[in-house]
């Protein structure tokens, strides 16, 4: 996905997308140097991801290439999207999607 890392240690990774423009971290869990609400472990519920992308087809293809296990194969909605969706190794889902508008609008 070309994300860079910021930073990382034994317990944080702090990864930038590749304009740099967002980052995303991830902490270990129960680090009694952290304040509480940071040391929960993430349970992997309710929560997903979508990421937007130029070449939705390529990055699918790109992924399929490189083995990686795809949830929801590539696909047009009724709405306009072209996206597919992965599952981390958490089990959160991460959707990358080519927003468009609907055809029949």
């Amino acid at each position: 996905m070309g994300f860079g890392v910021s930073f990382e240690n034994d317990w944080y990774l702090l990864l930038h997308t590749p304009n740099q423009e967002s980052e995303i971290a991830f902490l270990m869990p129960n680090l009694p140097t952290q304040a509480p609400i940071f040391q929960a472990p993430f349970a992997g519920k309710g929560v997903y991801f979508t990421i937007e992308v130029e070449n939705v087809d390529e990055l699918y293809e790109s992924f399929k290439n490189k083995g990686v296990s795809i949830a929801v194969d590539i696909r047009d909605e009724d709405w306009g999207d072209r996206h597919f969706s992965v599952l981390d190794p958490n089990g959160i889902g991460v959707d990358f999607v080519r927003y468009q508008a609907p055809e029949n609008e």
